[in-house]
């Protein structure tokens, strides 16, 4: 699968942009600021309908603009493919596959999936649980249509039982809770075994890609946190109910889950050094490349942004073997360094297109 051209107006600071590209790789270079990164989210949102940045729909239409489209021609399986995606201020967001709109944005994703790559990704080692579970949540369900539908619902159902605790009275509401929770144990459960299951797949292909990058330097590991682990769902929602209705939200469930992001046994986020920290979100991006690979039966788009700073010689040369594998298909990559991005690309002797980023434009250099 691979995307053959692009077209932006008004989306973030593009105007009206057109842009070819190859199918294998391509480069995106020019100054801080200019809008390489914005090129990367445009084809991300396609995909999965919407940002890759935790923001809202309407801060991707430019300023000053009602509007902002996105269109883009995709090859999948050797088939055309038309996408886009309309969104005009305080308006639903309307998207389309090859002129039909789709009903639910749910139905579109994972049909072509994605793997995305930016410096925002060191949240994942610095933020609370609710990024991790974002990250599980945006993994699986590009495969797991049924795990999506899971998700929403679960969020819907427990923020209505988070609204009812505000303002809970025993005779007339606790009939409600008692079909919020048993709709949350249901939910949870499911949520919970299959999360279990992704982390166990998960854990073996993410060590082995750290390996590989660090040179066999330290041990990783990646833990699933989860009070529903061993415990009896629905008892336990039962007897914190008392407390609940105390503090007027929900204290136990899937959606208090972690994941525990190790180095040496110890939280990556205390002991490691810059570059073990990208070394492993790297490494945990390219585990979901090759595990949506596996399941989807195509290789996700991969979009590396600034995805070499911070690292010393060794382990750009191991993430350059990786990326030169057949195993990868169309890959878009940025950087500030022309020169650099050159001796980069005679590393890895693949067919390429470059594009010097300025002025809001795109222009073909290589």
């Amino acid at each position: 699968m691979y995307i053959e051209n692009l077209s932006l107006v008004n989306f973030k600071n593009y105007h009206d942009l057109k842009v070819d590209f190859h199918p294998k790789l391509n480069c995106f270079v020019g100054d801080n600021g200019v809008g390489k990164t914005n090129l990367l989210d445009a084809i991300y949102y396609l995909c999965m309908c919407k940002s890759y940045f935790d923001i809202t729909d309407m801060y991707s239409i430019s300023n000053g603009e009602d509007f902002m489209m996105l269109q883009a021609k995709f090859n999948r399986d050797g088939n055309g493919e038309e996408l886009s995606c309309g969104l005009k201020r305080n308006k639903r967001k309307q998207f389309r596959r090859n002129t039909k709109e789709y009903g639910k944005l749910s139905d579109h994703i994972g049909i072509f999936p994605v793997v995305m790559i930016t410096p925002s990704d060191i949240q994942l080692i610095t933020e609370g649980s609710e990024v991790r579970r974002k990250y599980m949540n945006s993994v699986i369900s590009q495969y797991d249509k049924v795990y999506l539908e899971n998700t929403m619902n679960y969020k819907r159902v427990l923020s209505q039982r988070n609204k009812l605790l505000k303002v809970y009275q025993e005779q007339r509401d606790s009939e409600i809770l008692d079909i919020f929770d048993r709709q949350l144990v249901e939910l949870g459960s499911a949520i919970y075994n299959k999360r279990t299951e992704f982390i166990g797949e998960f854990i073996p292909v993410f060590s082995e890609y750290y390996q590989f990058i660090s040179g066999n330097r330290e041990n990783v590991d990646l833990i699933y946190q989860s009070q529903v682990k061993d415990a009896d769902y629905a008892g336990k929602m039962k007897e914190l109910r008392g407390r609940d209705i105390s503090l007027q939200y929900t204290t136990f469930g899937i959606h208090k889950d972690d994941l525990l992001l190790q180095l040496e046994g110890d939280p990556i986020r205390r002991t490691g050094s810059q570059g073990q920290q990208k070394t492993y979100l790297v490494s945990l991006k390219f585990a979901q490349f090759v595990f949506l690979h596996k399941l989807k039966g195509i290789p996700p788009l991969l979009l590396l942004d600034d995805v070499f700073d911070k690292f010393d010689v060794s382990r750009v040369k191991q993430i350059l073997k990786l990326v030169s594998d057949n195993l990868f298909g169309q890959i878009f990559i940025t950087h500030t360094n022309l020169d650099r991005m050159k001796g980069i690309l005679e590393e890895l002797n693949i067919a390429h297109r470059v594009f010097l980023i300025a002025d809001k434009n795109a222009t073909i250099i290589e």
